[in-house]
């Protein structure tokens, strides 16, 4: 569907990553861990690389278990876990990287800062890395719009946690990805009124929140 949808609109953000050997896979995911070590992101240690597969140490409690922990416990706790992560991927972001698939399930507890790992998106080969990091931060508040406990509260705090950090060119080309997405908002809600599925509504709730957060944040 998305590479599909690549061809009809030429939207970079939209590009799908080439398909890869599992031989490929292996080897840009080793590539990736060793670059993000390289620029001071916790990943987890190579313990074997042969062939295709890779061993990787054990990174521990992933943010996602800790959410599911948290979530009816302790709500506040739970949507300031949600806040560092948009925290440290605006750090990510800073460090001239992306990830592909930020969610927390692929983040981990390194002492009081996030780990990442599952690199196997590299968004970055079909798309210039503003774009690709704008990508990023979207496909984080697709998590965000709808699981964080406090609402549109957690929502800010989220957005003001990665800018803080985010590089202007993606700060820039974010605006322009949510205006391009924005346009689809009266057809998802009209398509919601028949079936709300929660990928529909995980798009608007994150989109409609991302358009409105252009009109209290300027971008440089």
């Amino acid at each position: 569907m998305q590479t599909i949808l690549s061809r009809i609109v030429p939207i970079a953000f939209l590009r799908p990553c080439a398909y890869l050997s599992p031989w490929q896979m292996a080897e840009r995911e080793t590539g990736r861990i060793v670059l993000f070590k390289e620029r001071g992101i916790p990943v987890p240690d190579l313990l074997y690389v042969s062939n295709g597969a890779i061993m990787l140490a054990d990174a521990g409690m992933t943010v996602q278990q800790r959410l599911r922990q948290l979530r009816d416990s302790d709500p506040v706790a739970h949507d300031d876990l949600m806040v560092v992560c948009a925290a440290e991927l605006g750090r990510l972001h800073a460090k001239g990287l992306c990830h592909g698939r930020p969610y927390p399930r692929d983040m981990f507890f390194v002492g009081n800062r996030f780990g990442f790992m599952d690199f196997e998106e590299d968004p970055q080969t079909v798309m210039p890395l503003e774009v690709a990091q704008a990508r990023d931060v979207w496909l984080l508040f697709l998590q965000i719009a709808t699981g964080a406990r406090l609402g549109l509260q957690t929502q800010n705090r989220a957005y003001e946690a990665w800018l803080e950090h985010a590089p202007a060119a993606a700060r820039a080309e974010l605006q322009r990805m949510i205006r391009f997405l924005g346009g689809f908002l009266f057809l998802a809600r009209l398509i919601g009124r028949v079936h709300m599925g929660s990928d529909l509504q995980r798009f608007i709730v994150a989109t409609s929140f991302l358009m409105h957060a252009f009109t209290n944040y300027s971008v440089d």
